[in-house]
């Protein structure tokens, strides 16, 4: 019970227990295992320092300059170098860039904080008409992803959260023992799959961590051709809800659903639409592929707070408009 008589119920069985690195439970009251080390702050690498970091970051993000004036300001800044140059081994000073391309490849090279964009395609498989094929029967419709496990595990992994994580479903009640709902991991749905999952033993002192997504039809103009994409976005549920609508990393785009085409004759055929549905359904299990395995069998994962947990996912609410919903149903 806290000072203001709100009294808090953990699950009893998926409690989020802390585990060793090979899943065993750690002795009650043992302290807690270090953090992930803090990144060096003068570790720019694969930049040779924070200026030419900041460079590359100005040129590439913020002003977004062009491939020939990056190279035409590369060959200004080597130009005055040269100029200033006072004695021999000056002269092999030269820009941070030597030109677009190899800012480019440094930018493409950094690691820290980023998991890689993935792509697949996929295509109509079903019947075809004698006559007149549509389009969208024989498009290949592209796909782009972030492995969402990985993506998960940064979330839960975030040294930020560590103090505004529910590591367990929790039932919080008022001094009037009215039950309270303020987090998603305060909610009926989350204790009733606890419920569901504590079924197997082995699950026992694991941590449910649900998925809740979501997507937004938009127009994706830059680079795409003025394509058609869904943005699909993921959090993890165990983040309590001040953070997420904090945006501190707690909300992730894991996807680009894509948006087949048609021609007004084809858009309301039924042969359309149920690939449409199916697309829209089929691309989504194939980016979760990578968390199906975790959603019966626990995961050691290291949190914020430097504990190991035995982590079990699952899949929360999806999050649309109206539209979608009735794309979705």
């Amino acid at each position: 019970m806290n000072s203001r008589g709100m009294k808090t119920w953990i699950h009893p069985y998926l409690d989020g227990t802390p585990c060793d690195e090979d899943g065993y439970d750690l002795p009650t009251g043992s302290l807690h295992l270090p953090q992930n080390p803090k990144c060096d702050q003068n570790d720019f690498t694969p930049y040779t320092s924070r200026a030419e970091f900041e460079l590359a970051d100005l040129l590439f993000r913020r002003v977004q300059m062009s491939r020939k004036d990056t190279d035409d300001l590369m060959e200004i800044m080597a130009a005055i170098i040269q100029k200033h140059c006072e004695t021999p081994e000056d002269t092999d000073l030269g820009p941070p860039f030597s030109s677009a391309k190899d800012m480019y490849n440094i930018i493409d090279s950094t690691e820290l904080g980023d998991v890689p964009w993935e792509a697949f395609s996929v295509r109509y498989n079903g019947e075809m008409p004698d006559s007149a094929v549509p389009t969208w029967m024989t498009s290949a419709h592209e796909v782009w992803y972030c492995d969402p496990l990985r993506v998960m595990e940064n979330q839960i992994g975030n040294p930020d959260f560590q103090h505004d994580m529910d590591f367990a479903p929790k039932q919080v009640f008022n001094k009037h023992n009215k039950c309270q709902y303020s987090d998603f991991m305060s909610g009926n749905w989350a204790w009733e799959q606890a419920d569901i999952i504590a079924k197997d033993p082995e699950t026992h002192g694991a941590m449910f961590a649900p998925i809740i997504m979501g997507s937004d039809k938009t127009t994706v103009s830059v680079a795409t051709g003025q394509n058609d994409f869904y943005p699909l976005y993921a959090s993890v549920g165990n983040v309590q809800n001040h953070i997420r609508r904090a945006h501190r990393n707690a909300l992730s785009i894991i996807g680009f659903l894509a948006i087949p085409k048609t021609d007004k004759q084809h858009q309301d055929s039924v042969e359309f639409r149920k690939f449409r549905r199916q697309l829209f359904h089929s691309s989504i299990a194939q980016i979760l592929m990578s968390v199906r395995p975790w959603m019966t069998k626990p995961r050691i994962t290291q949190c914020g707070d430097g504990q190991y947990r035995r982590i079990v996912y699952g899949l929360g609410s999806y999050i649309v408009d109206y539209p979608e919903q009735a794309l979705l149903a």
